[in-house]
């Protein structure tokens, strides 16, 4: 499984949900990344994976 670093917009596209929801997730631990800089943000494709794998179960 590859690991490269996704913008915030790929990553709402990605699980159906805002932008803004994307950051929260980071700030409240569900998604995990990094940030550059200022207002610079970085989830980790793993994270997301993780994330819809998780839902497929719901």
């Amino acid at each position: 499984m590859s690991d490269r670093p996704l913008r915030p917009i790929e990553v709402a596209k990605r699980l159906g949900v805002s932008r803004s929801t994307v950051y929260r997730w980071f700030w409240e631990g569900l998604l995990s990344g990094f940030k550059i800089g200022e207002g610079v943000l970085r989830i980790w494709e793993s994270s997301v994976e993780k994330i819809i794998r998780e839902r497929s179960y719901e």
